[in-house]
């Protein structure tokens, strides 16, 4: 079996492939020319990715028989260890042979999402500065309300303006009205995070694609909860602890939040409130700045969660940020007992696309 074949990219089977998921044996078609990942889209099945450009990694997946031609990735994100043991990246994998077949799980294993949707018209409703770099963007379709799970994210920029579509997570729970809350940190020399930032407008109407993303969690979860984020990264922790706290969840919900300066808080009068109206809610911040509050805790979160949360042998934890940061605090969190089965991850990188279900596994 060879996953990375010797024939440049665009040298899929002419006639077509069938991705073949294994061990369910259910099959994909997949046209010339197409990846694996976005063959699997469209036949809705969710896969995690990020980046789709072969660097963040989170499409790995081993190829068990067939042949892929995934052209350059980066051994950052595919190990030489990683390539001979028969792993691929499958947003960057075609087919080039008539049947690949990858590792997949099972279909009961999939998260419940709800197919993506592309140019979904919106209207910019506000636009309300949270700190000094980052502000939040409101947004309402103008046909149906998106439907999505807390947690993902959509696709926004208006390449036009010289500002390409980049991922930013949803920071709200689904709402009646269809409104949507972005939090966009302005990123040095973004195009896109600039064109936010500087020219975005209320009342500007602009386009958005999604949902897209799998950290959703499960659902079913019976345990406490701690999430830890660092500026933007509460986007989609905000939209997560929204629903759940909407829905009555009967476990502890803690955010432990990094932020420089007391101006570096995001929304801190919304926090309040939820710990005012709930009682299991919490919500902490780490400083890390010279520039602390007294009494405050400071440093960053890996180093003083145990502080926050001594023991997390029954407690689910949800991560978002920089690939850095989510990796520090998932090493944390293990070594403070928290089970792989219930860490929860979002890595924040420059580019991030879709992961649509099966009909039969949608959201009702």
């Amino acid at each position: 079996m060879t996953t990375d074949a010797p024939a440049g990219p665009g040298t899929a089977v002419p006639t077509g492939s069938v991705i073949r998921l294994a061990p369910s044996g259910k099959e994909v078609p997949c046209p010339p020319g197409d990846t694996v990942l976005a063959a699997l889209e469209r036949a809705g099945y969710a896969l995690p990715n990020n980046c789709r450009a072969g660097a963040c990694g989170e499409c790995r997946t081993k190829v068990l028989s067939g042949a892929i031609d995934q052209g350059v990735v980066l051994d950052m994100a595919l190990s030489p260890a990683d390539r001979a043991a028969g792993y691929g990246l499958m947003c960057m994998a075609k087919p080039v042979s008539p049947v690949v077949e990858i590792e997949y799980g099972t279909l009961d294993a999939l998260p419940r999402l709800f197919p993506p949707r592309e140019r979904v018209l919106s209207v910019v409703t506000d636009k309300i500065p949270r700190t000094p770099s980052i502000v939040e963007v409101r947004l309402r379709p103008v046909g149906p309300p998106l439907r999505f799970w807390p947690g993902q994210y959509v696709m926004l920029g208006d390449p036009d303006a010289g500002a390409p579509p980049r991922p930013y997570s949803l920071a709200n729970a689904p709402r009646p009205d269809g409104e949507l809350h972005l939090l966009v940190a302005r990123v040095p020399e973004g195009r896109t995070s600039g064109w936010i930032h500087e020219r975005l407008t209320v009342g500007d109407r602009v386009r958005i694609d999604g949902p897209y993303g799998t950290f959703v969690g499960d659902p079913n979860i019976d345990t406490p909860v701690l999430c830890l984020a660092g500026g933007s990264g509460l986007a989609p922790i905000l939209s997560l602890t929204d629903a759940a706290l909407r829905r009555g969840f009967p476990h502890p919900v803690t955010i432990l939040f990094s932020a420089r300066t007391p101006a570096d808080v995001v929304a801190p009068g919304l926090m309040a409130w939820w710990e005012a109206r709930h009682r299991k809610f919490r919500f902490r911040v780490t400083y890390t700045g010279p520039d602390a509050p007294a009494g405050e805790l400071t440093g960053r979160i890996p180093t003083v969660l145990d502080r926050v949360a001594p023991d997390l042998s029954a407690t689910s934890v949800f991560i978002a940020g920089s690939p850095d940061f989510v990796e520090d605090c998932r090493t944390a969190a293990t070594a403070l007992g928290a089970a792989e089965e219930r860490i929860f991850t979002e890595r924040y990188v420059p580019q991030a696309t879709a992961e649509t279900p099966p009909p039969e596994r949608l959201a009702s």
